[in-house]
């Protein structure tokens, strides 16, 4: 990617870091169970050993370590007052089989050079500054995702401990071969008045920035998301033998609805996207007109009303496409999550950082999940994007600059050190 910007705003300390940043990332990425592979899962050996790395690193940034119940790893820079509620910066840890090595452990290393600025610098800022290194947010090893956030908000079903990762290894089991114990996961649960806000720095996952040519962004709000089974049902017949003009096609249904939900997602903007993205033709001979089309929608959106509009819309014209072909159509939901709404102030404070440093700060939407997801049903979330080259991530691709991370630094600093004057 070429740099659209001249760091002339950026510290040189914050260069420098970004330099660190970098080889850490390396570092942690050398930390896999696949060689030649990043795969990094919860509760596995290279797990613990990233964690270790990572309170050595909070040490050395003057903090106090400590791994909690369900396998965080975290660290705590004192502030004035002992007793006022702290600023949580964090990311995850963990990655997908085959991952890049800038999914998660770029948030959580950015966030150690803003605490090393304080420290190296000998500066107490009113609260506390925290930093949790979360366990697992991607949920590759036993399809529960933000596992170590809500272990902060307390939020674990009562299930999950019996959940069984690939190898019939349980939740609880895999908890005690590495000495945490299952029954005192609540320990990890944090007071409401522990803190007063949550940032988290993380890539893109998107082109948007790169499109745009611009390093940073600040997120406006995290996608919700529904995702439903839909079906087409029509009547099988002789490829050879029914007229054209006579046939319940499932198949072309299918497809007349599909190029539908791309026109009508499109025309509605707000930032709302629909995908088709399984799809099933039955009987699925060659010779035979499809009588049956099984498939998956996911729509996704930053406000929740514009999402359940465009859902009732979509799935109108999937009646209206089946009535008109003589078929029926079915749909049913079987996954929803609602939109994340960043908090106000703290995007105030992330885009006046980046404004000063860019001249601009462009504003947008998180279409992926993130641990702030479960962080804001307790405490204000504010995130903060890095432009990723040509939006690839969960893939060995994923790439970041040195100068963009530079950026990325010091619009964090900037940020924390706008909460000196006191709480938000």
């Amino acid at each position: 990617m070429a740099e659209a910007f001249t760091l002339a705003a950026v510290s040189e300390s914050a260069k420098r870091a970004a330099e660190r940043v970098m080889t850490r990332c390396d570092a942690l990425a050398a930390i896999s169970e696949t060689p030649g592979q990043l795969t990094r899962v919860y509760l596995s050996a290279e797990h613990l050993q990233a964690n270790q790395l990572v309170g050595e690193w909070m040490e050395a940034a003057g903090m106090r370590v400590w791994q909690d119940s369900v396998g965080n790893i975290c660290g705590r820079y004192e502030g004035l007052d002992p007793s006022a509620p702290a600023i949580l910066l964090g990311s995850h840890l963990d990655s997908v089989r085959n991952a890049g090595r800038y999914d998660g452990p770029l948030g959580v290393l950015t966030a150690l050079e803003v605490v090393a600025h304080l420290h190296q610098n000998g500066i107490r800022l009113p609260m506390a500054v925290e930093i949790v290194g979360f366990c697992d947010e991607e949920g590759t090893r036993f399809g529960i995702t933000l596992l170590g956030s809500r272990g902060l908000t307390g939020t674990w079903p009562a299930d999950w401990l019996d959940r069984q990762d690939a190898q019939g290894i349980t939740v609880a089991q895999a908890m005690q071969n590495v000495g945490l114990e299952p029954l005192k996961i609540g320990a990890s649960q944090r007071a409401v008045s522990d803190f007063c806000a949550y940032l988290e720095l993380h890539i893109e996952q998107g082109p948007c920035l790169q499109t745009a040519d611009v390093p940073l962004g600040v997120v406006t709000a995290i996608n919700g998301a529904r995702r439903l089974n839909c079906e087409f049902t029509g009547h099988a017949g002789h490829a050879g033998t029914v007229p054209m003009g006579q046939r319940q096609d499932a198949l072309t249904a299918a497809a007349e609805w599909t190029l539908a939900i791309e026109s009508i997602t499109t025309a509605t903007g707000r930032n709302l996207v629909a995908t088709v993205g399984t799809l099933e033709c039955l009987p699925g001979a060659v010779n035979v007109i499809p009588g049956q089309v099984k498939l998956s929608l996911d729509v996704r959106g930053p406000r929740d009303d514009d999402l359940s509009a465009l859902l009732e819309t979509l799935l109108a014209k999937g009646r209206d496409i089946a009535a008109r072909r003589g078929l029926t159509f079915a749909a049913e939901q079987f996954y929803a999550i609602s939109a994340t709404t960043c908090n106000a102030g703290l995007q105030h404070r992330l885009s006046q950082s980046v404004l000063h440093l860019l001249g601009q700060a462009m504003s947008l939407p998180s279409g992926a999940g993130h641990d702030a997801i479960a962080i804001a049903e307790c405490w204000p979330v504010g995130m903060l994007f890095v432009r990723c080259k040509d939006g690839i991530s969960h893939h060995p691709d994923e790439s970041v600059t040195r100068g963009d991370v530079a950026y990325a630094v010091q619009a964090y600093i900037n940020t924390v050190m706008s909460f000196a004057e006191g709480h938000l």
